[in-house]
Order: structure tokens, then C-alpha cells, then sequence
């Protein structure tokens, strides 16, 4: 059985789909862009602060999970310029235990919702 996770912490949904899905002790985020959560304004200021935001969101649902981090088993990152994997990595690489970091790919694609530079999904288990 399947249960629905949200938060008001993190960015409300802008389409037809949940902040995750829990199914047993497997959550499934949704992709997480860098919209602050309270104005639903976008925080595009550079790619680092752009990344922070994500994670920051990605954070708040883990949360409302009864997760943390340490949970991620797989994530996924979209990036609109692979010319910016390097600061995306920096920052990412602050929330994870490098002997212990999730699997992980990085895929440049052609757009992202509202135009951003990087989304975030990931996978936890309890």
C-alpha cells in the first residue's frame, strides 16, 4: 500500500503528481526544483544557491518521511549545462558521506520545469 508524503516545508506540487510515495519502507521523491517553499518563488540566484535550494527541499521531504540523507540509496540529477556539473557536485556533496553516498547519475537534458538548471529526485529506504 502506498502512502502519500507532503509537506508545507518543501514546494507545493505544480502539476498532477505528490511531493513522494512511500511503499513500505521504499520513498520515492518527486523531483525537487529550487522554488522556495513559502513565496513558491524560484531562487535562481547562481547554480550554487540554485543547488542548496533543491537540496534544502529534498531535505523537508525526507523529513516528513521520518527520513534523512543517510536514507538516499539512488538520486538522479537533470542538469540543464553539464559545464556546471562541477559546482552542482560541490554543493550536493555537502549533504552526503562520501564513503557512504548514494548511487547516482547525472544526465544533461534539453529544459526543466519553469526553466530551472537542475532538478533532483531521489530514492530512500527505511
Amino acid at each position: 500500500m502506498k502512502k502519500i508524503i507532503i509537506t508545507d516545508k518543501a514546494p507545493a506540487p505544480i502539476g498532477p503528481y505528490n511531493q513522494a510515495i512511500l511503499v513500505g519502507n521504499t520513498l520515492y521523491t518527486s523531483g525537487q526544483i529550487a522554488l522556495d517553499p513559502i513565496s513558491m518563488e524560484l531562487v535562481l540566484d547562481d547554480i550554487e544557491t540554485e543547488t542548496n535550494q533543491v537540496m534544502q527541499n529534498m531535505k523537508a521531504v525526507l523529513a516528513a518521511a521520518d527520513m534523512t540523507f543517510d536514507n538516499i540509496v539512488k538520486s538522479t540529477i537533470f542538469i540543464m549545462d553539464m559545464n556546471d556539473f562541477a559546482k552542482i557536485n560541490s554543493v550536493y556533496a555537502t549533504y552526503f558521506h562520501e564513503k557512504t553516498a548514494p548511487a547516482r547519475e547525472t544526465v544533461q537534458v534539453a529544459g526543466l520545469p519553469k526553466g530551472v538548471n537542475v532538478e533532483i529526485s531521489m530514492i530512500a529506504v527505511k
